[in-house]
């Protein structure tokens, strides 16, 4: 299939603003902890507040770029603002710095993700959803893999000057912004139906699977934590602080490798038999972070954690938008990220609580569990549109 030219840009966009952000969080657990005195309780909070931010807002800017017929704007805007807030986390001198930054860059996520999901909709058609999403999610990872990768190097060649490698980090997000408004030309037919973002009709004409659709992601994110446990698990188990981001390399590579393929895989034999082994996949990995003894274990098990999200993130945008009609694709992904942002909040607290009152193991166990009981509900009453 020919992909077209916005979702190239997209994924481009993606590409730059994600080889900038994965610097930042990859080695941010560790600037927290090493050099700001941060605990574990306030790296919890401060990922979930900034997660949750990212999507609560995603309704909003969805239901927006309905409204007004137009996506790119938000978009802009949303890549824009992570730009801008990047210099505060090189400034920081306590943890509410890094609050204050997390928050903007996330509110910058908030903004840009809806509209940019359903752009990418919006000029591509129904038998080709999966492999456009895959695609775009691919280079998003080239990304997520890159960046972790350069902040091993100038962890190591800067003598682990964090604040420089947050500086550096800029220059990527800068470039995304420009190729955005440059790039990205706005598709006819999306400004054509305008829809008033909040009457209760709207809600109706989402169907009963898109609402399912949404019991399984807040299930699910209950337990789906900040990869900031991930990284101080890594760490805890035997890798050093310098090599911690190389884990987020290989989690990204084999999430780069997968996405697009899956993606072609979901258009040809239905998208929810894939879903449902992603998020199998996920339980027993989160399985394995908690007994987990040795660096290679941790090496192996943040490989299978890149296959669940090329299993998994696609896909589940491909069937959202299978679930709904053209002119409220963007308060579906929008609406669908606030039930997202509902769970995060209290998921990466709670794992924070548990892993400082209890132990290291029992936030994974809490997320496997609840990864469990969303496989369960989305088995149980969810339709593949693609085959009925």
């Amino acid at each position: 299939m020919k992909i077209h030219r916005n979702v190239w840009i997209l994924g481009w966009v993606s590409l730059l603003t994600d080889f900038g952000t994965k610097m930042i969080q990859s080695i941010l657990p560790l600037f927290l902890v090493s050099t700001l005195g941060a605990n574990l309780i306030t790296v919890g909070l401060i990922e979930g507040i900034a997660e949750a931010t990212a999507s609560v807002l995603k309704i909003f800017s969805g239901a927006l770029s309905d409204y007004w017929g137009r996506r790119k704007e938000l978009a802009v805007a949303g890549y824009g603002l992570s730009a801008i807030v990047i210099p505060l986390f090189a400034l920081a001198n306590n943890p509410v710095w890094i609050l204050i930054a997390r928050f903007g860059d996330r509110f910058g996520k908030g903004l840009r993700v809806a509209p940019r999901n359903a752009l990418v909709a919006d000029v591509t058609k129904a038998e080709h959803r999966g492999a456009a999403y895959g695609f775009r999610q691919s280079l998003d990872t080239i990304g997520a893999f890159c960046g972790p990768l350069a902040a091993i190097v100038l962890m190591y060649s800067t003598g682990q000057n964090y604040r420089l490698i947050f500086w550096i980090a800029l220059i990527p997000a800068f470039f995304s912004v420009l190729l955005l408004v440059v790039g990205i030309r706005e598709p006819a037919q999306s400004i054509q139906h305008k829809q008033s973002p909040w009457q209760r009709e709207n809600f109706k004409q989402l169907g009963r699977d898109y609402w399912l659709l949404l019991l399984v992601a807040l299930v699910f994110n209950l337990g789906n934590f900040s990869d900031a446990f991930l990284l101080l698990r890594a760490n805890q188990v035997g890798i050093s602080p310098p090599l911690v981001p190389l884990s987020l390399v290989v989690m990204n590579l084999i999430y780069s490798l997968s996405a697009y393929p899956v993606g072609l895989l979901s258009d040809r034999m239905g998208r929810i038999g894939l879903l449902s082994s992603g998020l199998l996949l996920f339980a027993l990995v989160y399985l394995g972070f908690a007994f987990a003894q040795t660096p290679n274990q941790i090496w192996l098990l943040f490989g299978a954690y890149g296959l669940y999200l090329g299993m998994s993130q696609g896909i589940l945008l491909a069937l959202v938008a299978d679930c709904t009609p053209a002119a409220l694709r963007g308060t579906a992904f929008g609406l669908m990220s606030l039930v997202i942002g509902i769970a995060l909040l209290p998921a990466s607290g709670l794992a924070g609580w548990l892993w400082q009152s209890i132990n290291p193991q029992a936030p994974f166990l809490m997320g496997c569990f609840f990864a469990i009981v969303s496989l369960l509900i989305l088995l149980l009453t969810v339709k593949d549109k693609r085959h009925v």
